[in-house]
């Protein structure tokens, strides 16, 4: 048989055994695929979101992943070490946490496995571990103050309260960006919720709107009232964390659309399980904003909200 036809042959019948094995393992990886363990710190809506955003995008691998297993820790710290303890006896490829207690958990009694984190306030939480990553809830502050801007466009003067020992340096960051846009940030610091008071008062003499950023000391389930008081007694409009803080009467907020964060998760996880290191992905914010106004507010606050804004907010209390 001449030459070329020999090749053609062989060629055929390489391409059919390289066929055949693709049919028995589709990807190296799904013959060694071993569990995707999810760990949720609560059971709520924005939680369960998560899980189904990141369920939609592992759907999308084709094969290339194990058995999916689910915790809830409800909360319960004890719980979490035992979820983790019995993790260490299976083979789990990949973690998923949703929430500061199953990250915290997870980085503690797991952190040989590859952890992806979602549901937590900001990377802090991810810098001791190299072997993990994922989507934090605080968005760019760039981001923040353009929607501040838009939203509130005459407020040239923010009040910004901050626990120093926990964001000093978000807070110097914050006022570069802010100067950059033509801002003024007006900055007082809260070292414990009884200082909180005062410093609200102190905002009164300048701020034209205060503006809130993720801050365990500042903003909590027990300081929210106060504020939100302070911000109607004074007629000096709130921006809140997420769409509860709207609902109860801040002027607007930026929240995320939580079942993306878990698609976002997913994506990172596949580069993961394909063999990117962990620390070749930074932690990101959400990709998508969403955002909640209360018209009551602004009306109150005598401030008219452009009509393109209203229809484009993804919530609108009135």
């Amino acid at each position: 048989m001449p030459l070329w036809p020999r090749l053609l042959s062989r060629i055929a019948k390489i391409t059919t055994v390289l066929l055949l094995v693709a049919t028995v393992c589709p990807l190296a990886v799904a013959a060694e695929s071993g569990l995707i363990l999810i760990v949720t710190s609560q059971d709520t809506t924005p939680y369960k979101d998560v899980v189904t955003g990141f369920r939609q995008s592992l759907a999308g691998l084709n094969g290339t992943i194990g058995p999916v297993e689910e915790h809830c820790l409800q909360g319960d710290v004890h719980k979490a070490s035992e979820v983790f303890k019995t993790a260490k006896g299976q083979h789990v490829q990949l973690i998923l946490t949703v929430g500061s207690l199953a990250t915290q958990a997870a980085l503690q009694e797991a952190s040989e496995i590859p952890t992806v984190a979602s549901m937590i306030p900001s990377a802090a939480e991810l810098r001791q571990s190299p072997n993990a990553t994922g989507v934090v809830l605080d968005f760019p502050l760039e981001t923040q103050l353009q929607w501040l801007q838009k939203i509130a466009p005459q407020a040239k003067t923010i009040g910004v309260l901050f626990n120093p020992k926990e964001n000093r340096s978000r807070i110097e960051a914050a006022t570069k960006v802010a100067h950059s846009l033509g801002l003024t940030l007006l900055t007082e610091e809260v070292d414990t919720p009884q200082a909180l008071p005062d410093a609200l008062e102190n905002l009164t003499k300048q701020a034209e709107i205060v503006w809130g950023i993720t801050d365990q000391t500042v903003l909590s389930p027990q300081t929210a009232e106060p504020i939100l008081l302070f911000s109607f007694r004074h007629r000096i409009p709130f921006a809140g964390l997420s769409t509860s803080w709207a609902k109860a009467g801040a002027l607007y907020a930026l929240d995320r659309d939580y079942k993306d964060v878990g698609r976002q998760c997913g994506e990172m996880a596949a580069k993961l399980l394909n063999g990117t290191a962990a620390s070749a992905l930074p932690p990101a914010p959400p990709r998508k904003v969403f955002y909640a106004l209360n018209l009551k507010t602004a009306e109150y606050m005598k401030m008219a909200i452009p009509q393109p804004l209203i229809d484009g907010a993804q919530q609108v209390f009135r």
